[in-house]
């Protein structure tokens, strides 16, 4: 499975593929981008990437919040989705891939069955939001975060998580590999350690983890509905979307971390649009 998906990507940026997000209007990073959120009308009902735009009340190292790998990495899966699968997903009327950001008070949420967060070792809840964000998982709709690290991160995280799913009653899991997620389109025997892209530069290659002896160990984990319907996922100490977001910025990345990034990231959104 693995070498198929490797063949696969290779061809698609051989044949142009980094090219086509230049085409497709990348601007160059999130501080040059806006937050683009729904239009009040959409134009097709084709898979969209969305993101939650949320308050932080700490920092982590190295992270910036909900913009943490926007907009890049929710474009970058969008067409590897599109080029990988036959999934429908949608571009808009400039040809580029119709991601969205978008708050948990906004009623617009409820058009959008999958959602994803980074950085959410700095992610902070009022009760309005906790409140949404439960109802909205409950109601049939998937939540994936990603790119937290350490303790102190799993601590903020699960603490705030708790105020939309009480822990008591949906209690967090590992996701083994058995798991219909790890095998959904790709075998993914083991989980990637993928460090941003500036700490593996930093360090030679030398460390995948980002806070040494604290975030040694990747943890896949979710949350399910009473029915066993996985609502939540989360990628900890591990960046998955840096490996989307950095594909076309270094060889030897793109071919350690982001062919992995893909298999993880098209098997989460294959199993949550059919689960």
């Amino acid at each position: 499975m693995r070498g198929r998906l490797t063949a696969a990507l290779v061809l698609v940026v051989i044949a142009g593929g980094t090219a086509a997000l230049a085409q497709r209007g990348w601007r160059g990073g999130w501080y040059r981008t806006p937050p683009k959120f729904p239009v009040e009308t959409p134009v097709h009902r084709a898979f969209t990437f969305s993101r939650i735009l949320y308050d932080s009340d700490r920092r982590e190292p190295g992270g910036q919040g909900w913009y943490t790998d926007y907009p890049t990495a929710d474009q970058n899966l969008m067409i590897r989705l599109s080029e990988l699968t036959t999934t429908r997903v949608g571009f808009d009327e400039h040809d580029e891939p119709d991601h969205v950001v978008v708050r948990l008070t906004d009623e617009e949420l409820f058009n959008y069955p999958f959602i994803f967060m980074s950085d959410v070792g700095t992610l902070w809840l009022d009760d309005v939001e906790a409140h949404r964000l439960g109802q909205y998982l409950l109601k049939g709709g998937f939540l994936w975060v990603d790119d937290f690290w350490g303790p102190w991160a799993w601590e903020q995280w699960t603490g705030e998580i708790a105020k939309a799913l009480p822990e008591a009653e949906y209690p967090i899991f590992d996701i083994t590999p058995d798991h219909p997620l790890r095998q959904a389109m790709y075998e993914v025997p083991e989980i990637p350690q993928i460090p941003s892209i500036q700490h593996w530069r930093r360090t030679g290659g030398a460390t995948t983890s980002e806070r040494g002896s604290r975030s040694h160990e990747v943890h896949f984990r979710g949350i399910a509905d009473k029915a066993g319907r996985l609502m939540v996922l989360m990628s900890h100490n591990t960046d998955i979307a840096d490996g989307w977001e950095r594909e076309g910025e270094d060889y030897e990345f793109f071919y350690r971390f982001s062919i992995n990034a893909y298999a993880v990231g098209i098997n989460t959104v294959v199993h949550a649009m059919t689960h």
